[in-house]
């Protein structure tokens, strides 16, 4: 016969089953979340799973001369989660230059920034002379790097904008995009034997090409932004969640298209980024819907912000 004591403890034995299912739960909720995120992003310096958070700063030497130019750059990027900075930097830069350089990529590195030097050009994908000019800025960029170690550049980030030219533009028009491919192989070439990274910024017309065309695209980078502007605006009219909701369908409809059809390996991952000038102070807010809505993709990098310079007029 038993006793009440034993009664009583029978009788708590379900909620006691109820408790340590829902603690079983919940561990096995939060190591899905963290083995989520582990696959979502690629690893930090320091081992951490973690999504790319880039900045563009432009007139990098401005940057580099001001008072507290390395400091203040830095507290910015720790109040608005930069993981990573594209800086760009002159192929004529003097001694203090570079004096001033080797302290803001110190900072930054310091504050776990990645520092990527910023080379641009319109007419790269042309070959001959003016791809020449680019591959040797990006040479003069190696020199600098010679003996820094880890105190050096990160990476390249490659700005090329054949769009810019009239016989370029339209939808559609990808005339420009096998020089462009060249361009980006031989700085790859160039580069990743010495342990640097390399990314570009492109167009959304890209990913409207044929499969052919955004394979040749994907496979020549490891890394790719894209540059989605122009898709909101301070004086449309609409509300923050409809902003939210359209960047939420854009981003997502955007990379599906990119990848459509694509199953290669070592194909890149994508960034996206937003400016300034399409959502003012919403801006952040937009930079998190980036990760809430694409976490889950596995060609998402990360968002980047354009630019440092905005905070600075």
């Amino acid at each position: 016969m038993k006793t009440t004591g034993q009664i009583q403890s029978l009788a708590r034995l379900p909620r006691l089953r109820v408790v340590l299912f829902k603690r079983a739960r919940s561990c096995v909720l939060f190591l899905c979340a963290t083995l989520i995120g582990i696959v979502a992003f690629p690893t930090g310096s320091r081992g951490q799973a973690t999504a790319v958070h880039g900045l563009w700063v432009w007139k990098g030497r401005t940057v580099l001369r001001a008072p507290q130019g390395a400091q203040s750059l830095r507290d910015f990027c720790r109040s608005e989660s930069v993981n990573e900075v594209y800086l760009s930097v002159s192929d004529e830069a003097s001694k203090s230059d570079d004096q001033a350089l080797t302290h803001l990529i110190g900072t930054l590195h310091h504050a776990h920034v990645r520092v990527e030097a910023l080379v641009s050009s319109t007419t790269a994908d042309t070959g001959g002379q003016p791809r020449a000019k680019l591959v040797a800025h990006v040479r003069t960029i190696l020199r600098f790097n010679q003996g820094l170690g880890a105190d050096g550049f990160d990476g390249i980030h490659i700005d090329v904008e054949p769009q810019q030219r009239p016989e370029n533009k339209g939808e559609g028009n990808l005339r420009f995009l096998p020089g462009l491919v060249d361009t980006y192989r031989e700085i790859r070439a160039l580069v990743e034997p010495r342990g640097l990274t390399v990314n570009a910024d492109i167009q959304s017309k890209l990913l409207k090409g044929d499969l052919a065309q955004r394979r040749s695209l994907l496979s020549s980078l490891p890394r790719v932004t894209l540059m989605l502007y122009e898709l909101s605006s301070l004086s449309d009219g609409k509300s923050v969640d409809e902003k939210i909701g359209k960047l939420r369908e854009t981003s997502q409809r955007m990379l599906g298209m990119a990848y459509e059809g694509l199953e290669d390996a070592n194909l890149a991952k994508m960034a996206i980024a937003l400016r300034t000038p399409d959502y003012g102070k919403l801006l952040p807010q937009m930079l998190r819907t980036l990760d809430e809505a694409n976490a889950m993709n596995p060609h998402y990098l990360g968002w980047a912000r354009h630019s440092y310079n905005d905070v600075l007029k």
